[in-house]
Protein backbone atom coordinates (compact mmCIF):
# COMPACT_ATOMS: atom_id res chain seq x y z
CA UNK A 1 0.00 0.00 0.00
CA UNK A 2 1.52 3.30 -1.10
CA UNK A 3 0.67 6.73 0.19
CA UNK A 4 0.77 10.11 -1.46
CA UNK A 5 4.08 11.95 -1.50
CA UNK A 6 4.40 15.12 0.56
CA UNK A 7 6.46 18.29 0.26
CA UNK A 8 9.89 19.35 1.43
CA UNK A 9 10.42 21.29 4.65
CA UNK A 10 13.41 22.53 6.61
CA UNK A 11 12.76 22.94 10.33
CA UNK A 12 15.42 25.44 11.31
CA UNK A 13 17.02 25.59 14.76
CA UNK A 14 14.72 23.42 16.88
CA UNK A 15 15.92 21.95 20.17
CA UNK A 16 15.75 18.22 19.39
CA UNK A 17 14.20 16.51 22.43
CA UNK A 18 15.00 19.67 24.35
CA UNK A 19 18.73 19.42 23.58
CA UNK A 20 20.91 21.34 21.16
CA UNK A 21 19.39 23.35 18.32
CA UNK A 22 19.58 21.57 14.97
CA UNK A 23 17.82 21.51 11.62
CA UNK A 24 15.54 18.76 10.35
CA UNK A 25 15.01 18.19 6.64
CA UNK A 26 11.70 16.53 5.80
CA UNK A 27 11.14 15.22 2.30
CA UNK A 28 8.44 12.90 0.93
CA UNK A 29 7.26 11.74 4.31
CA UNK A 30 10.60 10.94 5.92
CA UNK A 31 13.33 12.78 7.80
CA UNK A 32 15.91 13.21 5.07
CA UNK A 33 18.54 14.87 7.22
CA UNK A 34 19.44 16.21 10.65
CA UNK A 35 22.22 18.70 11.38
CA UNK A 36 23.23 22.34 11.13
CA UNK A 37 22.65 24.54 8.10
CA UNK A 38 20.54 22.09 6.13
CA UNK A 39 18.85 23.27 2.96
CA UNK A 40 17.02 21.87 -0.03
CA UNK A 41 15.85 23.40 -3.28
CA UNK A 42 12.22 24.46 -3.12
CA UNK A 43 11.90 23.65 0.59
CA UNK A 44 9.54 25.51 2.89
CA UNK A 45 11.64 26.83 5.78
CA UNK A 46 10.10 26.90 9.26
CA UNK A 47 11.88 29.04 11.85
CA UNK A 48 11.85 26.89 14.98
CA UNK A 49 14.17 28.94 17.19
CA UNK A 50 13.05 28.52 20.79
CA UNK A 51 10.90 25.50 19.93
CA UNK A 52 11.37 21.87 20.99
CA UNK A 53 11.14 19.15 18.33
CA UNK A 54 9.62 15.88 19.48
CA UNK A 55 8.29 12.72 17.85
CA UNK A 56 4.55 12.90 17.25
CA UNK A 57 2.63 11.83 20.32
CA UNK A 58 0.77 8.50 20.41
CA UNK A 59 -2.31 8.16 22.59
CA UNK A 60 -2.91 4.62 23.78
CA UNK A 61 -6.39 5.53 25.12
CA UNK A 62 -8.84 7.72 23.14
CA UNK A 63 -12.63 7.64 22.88
CA UNK A 64 -13.69 8.80 19.41
CA UNK A 65 -17.32 7.65 19.94
CA UNK A 66 -18.00 6.91 16.27
CA UNK A 67 -19.85 4.84 15.17
CA UNK A 68 -23.10 5.46 16.99
CA UNK A 69 -22.35 8.37 19.33
CA UNK A 70 -21.71 11.13 16.84
CA UNK A 71 -23.53 13.53 19.18
CA UNK A 72 -20.47 13.29 21.47
CA UNK A 73 -17.57 13.05 19.00
CA UNK A 74 -16.70 11.81 15.53
CA UNK A 75 -13.49 10.41 14.14
CA UNK A 76 -13.11 13.68 12.21
CA UNK A 77 -13.53 16.01 15.20
CA UNK A 78 -11.57 13.81 17.58
CA UNK A 79 -8.61 13.49 15.24
CA UNK A 80 -8.60 17.23 14.57
CA UNK A 81 -8.29 17.68 18.33
CA UNK A 82 -5.54 15.07 18.41
CA UNK A 83 -3.50 16.85 15.73
CA UNK A 84 -3.83 20.18 17.54
CA UNK A 85 -2.69 18.46 20.72
CA UNK A 86 0.48 17.13 19.08
CA UNK A 87 -0.67 13.58 18.35
CA UNK A 88 0.10 11.72 15.17
CA UNK A 89 -1.60 8.47 16.26
CA UNK A 90 -4.43 7.52 18.57
CA UNK A 91 -5.89 4.22 19.70
CA UNK A 92 -9.69 4.42 19.44
CA UNK A 93 -11.43 2.57 22.25
CA UNK A 94 -14.04 -0.06 21.52
CA UNK A 95 -17.06 1.28 23.42
CA UNK A 96 -18.81 2.72 20.38
CA UNK A 97 -22.32 1.73 19.26
CA UNK A 98 -22.11 -0.84 17.77
CA UNK A 99 -19.22 -2.02 19.90
CA UNK A 100 -15.95 -2.59 18.05
CA UNK A 101 -16.08 -6.33 18.65
CA UNK A 102 -15.95 -7.53 15.03
CA UNK A 103 -13.63 -7.12 12.09
CA UNK A 104 -16.30 -5.10 10.30
CA UNK A 105 -16.54 -2.41 12.96
CA UNK A 106 -12.79 -1.99 13.51
CA UNK A 107 -12.30 -1.74 9.75
CA UNK A 108 -14.97 0.97 9.65
CA UNK A 109 -13.13 2.98 12.32
CA UNK A 110 -9.84 2.39 10.54
CA UNK A 111 -11.30 3.63 7.24
CA UNK A 112 -12.83 6.70 8.89
CA UNK A 113 -9.42 7.54 10.31
CA UNK A 114 -7.74 7.24 6.91
CA UNK A 115 -10.43 9.39 5.32
CA UNK A 116 -9.99 12.13 7.92
CA UNK A 117 -6.22 12.23 7.45
CA UNK A 118 -5.32 14.13 10.61
CA UNK A 119 -3.64 11.28 12.54
CA UNK A 120 -3.17 7.53 12.37
CA UNK A 121 -6.26 5.91 13.93
CA UNK A 122 -5.59 2.49 15.42
CA UNK A 123 -8.83 0.78 16.52
CA UNK A 124 -8.90 -1.04 19.85
CA UNK A 125 -10.94 -4.23 19.72
CA UNK A 126 -13.32 -5.28 22.47
CA UNK A 127 -12.27 -8.22 24.61
CA UNK A 128 -15.82 -9.52 24.98
CA UNK A 129 -18.89 -9.46 22.76
CA UNK A 130 -20.83 -6.26 23.38
CA UNK A 131 -18.56 -5.49 26.36
CA UNK A 132 -20.86 -7.84 28.27
CA UNK A 133 -18.06 -9.85 29.89
CA UNK A 134 -19.59 -13.18 28.93
CA UNK A 135 -17.99 -14.35 25.67
CA UNK A 136 -14.72 -13.52 23.93
CA UNK A 137 -15.08 -11.29 20.89
CA UNK A 138 -13.59 -12.05 17.46
CA UNK A 139 -10.04 -11.28 18.57
CA UNK A 140 -8.31 -13.19 15.80
CA UNK A 141 -10.52 -11.77 13.06
CA UNK A 142 -9.89 -8.22 14.28
CA UNK A 143 -6.16 -8.89 14.42
CA UNK A 144 -6.18 -10.19 10.84
CA UNK A 145 -8.35 -7.37 9.45
CA UNK A 146 -7.11 -4.32 7.56
CA UNK A 147 -7.09 -2.54 10.94
CA UNK A 148 -4.56 -5.09 12.27
CA UNK A 149 -5.76 -4.66 15.84
CA UNK A 150 -3.18 -5.40 18.52
CA UNK A 151 -4.79 -3.78 21.58
CA UNK A 152 -7.97 -5.22 23.07
CA UNK A 153 -9.98 -3.65 25.87
CA UNK A 154 -13.47 -3.47 27.34
CA UNK A 155 -12.48 -0.07 28.77
CA UNK A 156 -15.28 1.49 30.71
CA UNK A 157 -16.07 -1.99 32.01
CA UNK A 158 -13.73 -4.37 33.77
CA UNK A 159 -13.20 -7.90 32.47
CA UNK A 160 -13.99 -9.10 35.96
CA UNK A 161 -14.33 -12.84 35.26
CA UNK A 162 -10.84 -14.29 35.91
CA UNK A 163 -11.41 -17.28 33.62
CA UNK A 164 -12.42 -15.04 30.73
CA UNK A 165 -9.48 -12.72 31.41
CA UNK A 166 -7.11 -15.68 31.38
CA UNK A 167 -8.51 -16.89 28.05
CA UNK A 168 -8.15 -13.43 26.52
CA UNK A 169 -4.53 -13.20 27.66
CA UNK A 170 -3.82 -16.63 26.19
CA UNK A 171 -5.59 -15.84 22.91
CA UNK A 172 -3.76 -12.60 22.09
CA UNK A 173 -0.37 -14.30 22.38
CA UNK A 174 -0.94 -15.81 18.93
CA UNK A 175 -0.58 -12.39 17.23
CA UNK A 176 1.50 -10.50 19.81
CA UNK A 177 -1.52 -8.62 21.12
CA UNK A 178 -2.12 -7.04 24.49
CA UNK A 179 -5.15 -6.90 26.77
CA UNK A 180 -5.71 -3.44 28.25
CA UNK A 181 -7.66 -3.80 31.47
CA UNK A 182 -10.00 -1.27 33.06
CA UNK A 183 -9.23 -2.31 36.63
CA UNK A 184 -12.45 -1.97 38.63
CA UNK A 185 -13.99 -4.69 40.76
CA UNK A 186 -17.70 -4.03 40.10
CA UNK A 187 -18.97 -5.36 43.40
CA UNK A 188 -16.77 -2.96 45.33
CA UNK A 189 -17.86 0.05 43.29
CA UNK A 190 -21.63 -0.43 42.94
CA UNK A 191 -23.19 3.03 43.03
CA UNK A 192 -19.82 4.73 43.50
CA UNK A 193 -19.73 8.46 42.75
CA UNK A 194 -16.19 9.53 43.70
CA UNK A 195 -13.04 8.43 45.51
CA UNK A 196 -13.73 6.78 48.84
CA UNK A 197 -12.11 8.89 51.52
CA UNK A 198 -12.48 11.94 53.72
CA UNK A 199 -14.11 14.08 51.04
CA UNK A 200 -16.70 11.45 50.10
CA UNK A 201 -17.59 11.05 53.76
CA UNK A 202 -18.08 14.80 54.17
CA UNK A 203 -20.14 15.10 50.98
CA UNK A 204 -22.17 11.97 51.60
CA UNK A 205 -21.35 10.49 48.21
CA UNK A 206 -20.83 6.75 47.71
CA UNK A 207 -17.12 6.00 47.57
CA UNK A 208 -14.99 4.22 44.94
CA UNK A 209 -12.29 2.53 47.08
CA UNK A 210 -8.70 2.21 45.94
CA UNK A 211 -8.79 -1.52 46.63
CA UNK A 212 -11.34 -1.98 43.83
CA UNK A 213 -8.61 -1.01 41.37
CA UNK A 214 -5.67 -2.57 43.15
CA UNK A 215 -7.26 -6.01 43.61
CA UNK A 216 -7.91 -6.39 39.88
CA UNK A 217 -4.39 -5.28 38.97
CA UNK A 218 -2.93 -7.76 41.47
CA UNK A 219 -5.02 -10.58 40.03
CA UNK A 220 -4.25 -9.74 36.43
CA UNK A 221 -0.49 -9.41 36.75
CA UNK A 222 -0.48 -12.89 38.22
CA UNK A 223 -2.64 -14.16 35.35
CA UNK A 224 -0.29 -12.52 32.85
CA UNK A 225 2.66 -14.18 34.55
CA UNK A 226 0.89 -17.54 34.57
CA UNK A 227 0.13 -17.56 30.84
CA UNK A 228 3.18 -15.57 29.70
CA UNK A 229 1.20 -12.83 28.02
CA UNK A 230 1.19 -9.03 27.76
CA UNK A 231 -1.03 -7.00 30.09
CA UNK A 232 -1.61 -3.26 29.96
CA UNK A 233 -3.32 -1.49 32.87
CA UNK A 234 -5.45 1.49 31.87
CA UNK A 235 -5.53 4.77 33.84
CA UNK A 236 -3.75 3.76 37.06
CA UNK A 237 -4.96 6.13 39.78
CA UNK A 238 -3.78 5.05 43.23
CA UNK A 239 -0.50 4.84 45.10
CA UNK A 240 -1.22 1.19 45.83
CA UNK A 241 -1.63 0.43 42.14
CA UNK A 242 1.78 1.94 41.45
CA UNK A 243 3.32 -0.34 44.06
CA UNK A 244 1.65 -3.44 42.60
CA UNK A 245 2.87 -2.63 39.09
CA UNK A 246 6.36 -1.98 40.47
CA UNK A 247 6.27 -5.34 42.29
CA UNK A 248 5.19 -7.10 39.08
CA UNK A 249 7.93 -5.51 36.99
CA UNK A 250 10.57 -6.44 39.53
CA UNK A 251 9.54 -10.05 38.97
CA UNK A 252 9.75 -9.80 35.21
CA UNK A 253 6.02 -9.90 34.55
CA UNK A 254 5.15 -8.41 31.15
CA UNK A 255 2.94 -5.56 32.34
CA UNK A 256 2.71 -1.95 31.24
CA UNK A 257 0.64 0.83 32.79
CA UNK A 258 -0.67 4.25 31.90
CA UNK A 259 -1.63 7.37 33.83
CA UNK A 260 -3.91 10.16 32.60
CA UNK A 261 -2.97 13.84 32.69
CA UNK A 262 -5.91 14.62 34.98
CA UNK A 263 -4.77 12.08 37.54
CA UNK A 264 -1.34 13.76 37.54
CA UNK A 265 -2.79 17.15 38.46
CA UNK A 266 -6.28 17.08 39.99
CA UNK A 267 -7.51 15.71 43.33
CA UNK A 268 -10.82 14.73 44.87
CA UNK A 269 -10.90 18.04 46.73
CA UNK A 270 -12.36 19.51 43.52
CA UNK A 271 -15.48 17.39 43.97
CA UNK A 272 -16.50 19.67 46.84
CA UNK A 273 -17.80 21.99 44.11
CA UNK A 274 -20.25 19.28 42.95
CA UNK A 275 -19.29 20.28 39.40
CA UNK A 276 -19.82 17.15 37.24
CA UNK A 277 -16.87 18.10 35.03
CA UNK A 278 -14.76 16.49 37.76
CA UNK A 279 -16.68 13.18 37.65
CA UNK A 280 -14.50 10.55 36.02
CA UNK A 281 -13.73 6.83 36.18
CA UNK A 282 -11.47 6.00 37.92
CA UNK A 283 -12.20 8.98 40.14
CA UNK A 284 -9.89 11.80 41.07
CA UNK A 285 -7.91 10.60 44.08
CA UNK A 286 -5.97 12.23 46.92
CA UNK A 287 -2.87 14.41 46.75
CA UNK A 288 -0.84 11.48 48.09
CA UNK A 289 -2.01 9.41 45.11
CA UNK A 290 -1.13 12.22 42.71
CA UNK A 291 2.41 12.42 44.09
CA UNK A 292 2.81 8.63 43.85
CA UNK A 293 1.62 8.66 40.24
CA UNK A 294 4.10 11.38 39.33
CA UNK A 295 6.92 9.46 40.99
CA UNK A 296 5.85 6.25 39.26
CA UNK A 297 5.83 7.92 35.86
CA UNK A 298 9.22 9.51 36.51
CA UNK A 299 10.92 6.26 37.55
CA UNK A 300 9.39 4.16 34.77
CA UNK A 301 6.99 2.11 36.86
CA UNK A 302 4.20 3.74 34.89
CA UNK A 303 5.13 3.46 31.23
CA UNK A 304 2.97 5.95 29.38
CA UNK A 305 0.56 8.85 29.55
CA UNK A 306 -2.84 8.03 28.04
CA UNK A 307 -5.43 10.78 27.79
CA UNK A 308 -8.62 8.72 28.27
CA UNK A 309 -10.16 11.49 26.15
CA UNK A 310 -13.88 11.01 26.87
CA UNK A 311 -16.13 13.66 25.30
CA UNK A 312 -19.80 13.81 26.24
CA UNK A 313 -22.76 15.86 25.03
CA UNK A 314 -23.32 18.90 27.25
CA UNK A 315 -26.60 17.56 28.60
CA UNK A 316 -24.77 14.53 30.00
CA UNK A 317 -22.42 16.70 32.07
CA UNK A 318 -24.43 19.84 32.80
CA UNK A 319 -26.78 18.16 35.22
CA UNK A 320 -26.85 17.00 38.83
CA UNK A 321 -23.78 15.07 39.96
CA UNK A 322 -25.46 11.69 40.46
CA UNK A 323 -26.87 11.64 36.92
CA UNK A 324 -23.79 13.00 35.14
CA UNK A 325 -21.68 10.84 32.84
CA UNK A 326 -18.13 10.02 33.84
CA UNK A 327 -15.30 11.32 31.71
CA UNK A 328 -13.14 14.27 30.67
CA UNK A 329 -11.66 15.53 27.43
CA UNK A 330 -7.88 15.51 27.18
CA UNK A 331 -6.33 15.45 23.72
CA UNK A 332 -5.75 19.20 23.44
CA UNK A 333 -4.46 19.70 26.99
CA UNK A 334 -2.35 16.59 27.64
CA UNK A 335 0.99 18.03 26.57
CA UNK A 336 0.54 21.13 28.70
CA UNK A 337 -0.54 19.22 31.80
CA UNK A 338 2.42 16.84 31.54
CA UNK A 339 4.75 19.79 31.05
CA UNK A 340 3.39 21.43 34.19
CA UNK A 341 3.36 18.34 36.39
CA UNK A 342 6.46 16.50 35.20
CA UNK A 343 8.83 18.80 33.32
CA UNK A 344 8.43 22.07 35.19
CA UNK A 345 8.71 20.16 38.47
CA UNK A 346 12.05 18.70 37.37
CA UNK A 347 10.78 15.11 37.46
CA UNK A 348 11.29 14.57 33.72
CA UNK A 349 13.07 16.01 30.69
CA UNK A 350 11.66 16.51 27.21
CA UNK A 351 13.45 13.30 26.19
CA UNK A 352 11.55 11.51 28.96
CA UNK A 353 8.37 13.17 27.71
CA UNK A 354 8.96 11.69 24.25
CA UNK A 355 9.42 8.26 25.80
CA UNK A 356 6.14 8.23 27.75
CA UNK A 357 3.98 9.99 25.15
CA UNK A 358 5.36 8.56 21.92
CA UNK A 359 8.02 5.84 21.89
CA UNK A 360 6.59 3.48 24.49
CA UNK A 361 2.88 3.86 23.63
CA UNK A 362 3.75 3.13 19.98
CA UNK A 363 5.63 0.02 21.11
CA UNK A 364 2.74 -1.16 23.30
CA UNK A 365 0.30 -0.76 20.41
CA UNK A 366 2.78 -2.28 17.93
CA UNK A 367 2.57 0.82 15.69
CA UNK A 368 5.79 0.39 13.74
CA UNK A 369 6.07 3.80 12.06
CA UNK A 370 5.22 5.94 15.10
CA UNK A 371 7.35 6.91 18.08
CA UNK A 372 10.49 6.71 16.01
CA UNK A 373 13.74 8.64 16.65
CA UNK A 374 14.14 12.02 14.98
CA UNK A 375 16.89 10.71 12.72
CA UNK A 376 17.52 10.53 8.98
CA UNK A 377 15.53 7.78 7.32
CA UNK A 378 12.78 7.69 9.93
CA UNK A 379 9.10 8.53 9.25
CA UNK A 380 8.49 12.26 9.65
CA UNK A 381 5.96 12.24 12.46
CA UNK A 382 7.21 15.32 14.26
CA UNK A 383 5.82 18.07 16.48
CA UNK A 384 7.18 21.48 17.40
CA UNK A 385 6.38 22.77 20.88
CA UNK A 386 6.79 26.24 22.36
CA UNK A 387 7.61 25.48 26.02
CA UNK A 388 7.50 29.18 26.97
CA UNK A 389 3.93 29.70 25.81
CA UNK A 390 1.10 30.18 28.28
CA UNK A 391 -2.57 29.78 27.41
CA UNK A 392 -5.92 29.67 29.15
CA UNK A 393 -8.12 26.66 28.45
CA UNK A 394 -11.42 27.53 26.76
CA UNK A 395 -13.37 24.37 25.87
CA UNK A 396 -15.54 26.31 23.43
CA UNK A 397 -12.49 27.07 21.29
CA UNK A 398 -11.36 23.46 21.06
CA UNK A 399 -11.72 21.16 18.06
CA UNK A 400 -13.28 18.35 20.08
CA UNK A 401 -17.06 18.36 20.33
CA UNK A 402 -16.76 17.70 24.05
CA UNK A 403 -16.88 20.75 26.32
CA UNK A 404 -16.18 18.71 29.47
CA UNK A 405 -12.60 19.80 30.14
CA UNK A 406 -11.63 19.83 33.82
CA UNK A 407 -9.03 22.47 32.98
CA UNK A 408 -11.48 25.10 31.75
CA UNK A 409 -10.29 28.56 32.81
CA UNK A 410 -6.90 27.25 33.96
CA UNK A 411 -3.69 28.71 32.58
CA UNK A 412 -1.35 26.02 31.29
CA UNK A 413 2.20 26.06 29.90
CA UNK A 414 3.39 24.91 26.51
CA UNK A 415 1.73 24.99 23.12
CA UNK A 416 1.91 22.86 19.99
CA UNK A 417 3.08 25.09 17.14
CA UNK A 418 3.25 22.48 14.37
CA UNK A 419 2.38 18.83 13.80
CA UNK A 420 3.84 16.87 10.89
CA UNK A 421 1.99 13.64 10.10
CA UNK A 422 3.83 11.46 7.58
CA UNK A 423 5.78 14.54 6.59
CA UNK A 424 2.70 16.66 5.98
CA UNK A 425 1.96 19.68 8.22
CA UNK A 426 -1.50 19.06 9.64
CA UNK A 427 -0.96 21.92 12.11
CA UNK A 428 0.99 25.14 11.46
CA UNK A 429 1.28 28.18 13.73
CA UNK A 430 -0.92 26.38 16.24
CA UNK A 431 -3.84 26.11 13.80
CA UNK A 432 -5.19 23.28 11.69
CA UNK A 433 -3.66 23.29 8.22
CA UNK A 434 -4.78 20.51 5.89
CA UNK A 435 -5.09 16.74 6.39
CA UNK A 436 -2.80 14.15 4.91
CA UNK A 437 -4.31 12.38 1.93
CA UNK A 438 -3.80 8.63 1.80
CA UNK A 439 -3.69 6.70 -1.43
CA UNK A 440 -6.69 4.51 -2.14
CA UNK A 441 -6.80 1.49 0.15
CA UNK A 442 -6.89 -1.87 -1.66
CA UNK A 443 -9.91 -4.06 -1.15
CA UNK A 444 -9.67 -7.26 0.83
CA UNK A 445 -8.53 -8.25 4.28
CA UNK A 446 -5.20 -7.27 5.70
CA UNK A 447 -2.54 -9.55 7.11
CA UNK A 448 -0.40 -9.84 10.19
CA UNK A 449 2.79 -9.27 8.22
Amino acid sequence: MTETATGTYVIRGAAILGGDAEDLLIRDGVIAGRGIGLSAEGATVIDAAGLVALPGMVDIHTHLREPGREDAETVETGTRAAALGGYTAVHAMANSNPVADTAGVVEQVHSLGRASGWVDVRPVGAVTVGLAGEQLAELGAMADSRAQVRVFSDDGICVHDPVLMRRALEYVKAFDGVVAQHAQEPRLTAGAQMNEGTVSAVLGLAGWPAVAEESIIARDVLLAQHVGSRLHVCHVSTAGSVEIVRWAKERGINVTAEVTPHHLLLTDELVRSYDPVYKVNPPLRTDADVQALRAGLADGTIDVVGTDHAPHPSEHKECEWAQAAMGMTGLETALSVVQETMIETGLMTWADFARVTSTVPAAIGRVADQGRPLEAGEPANVILVDPAARWTVDPHKMATMGRNSPFAGRELPGAVVATFFKGHPTVLDGKLNTPYRHAAEPAGAGSNN
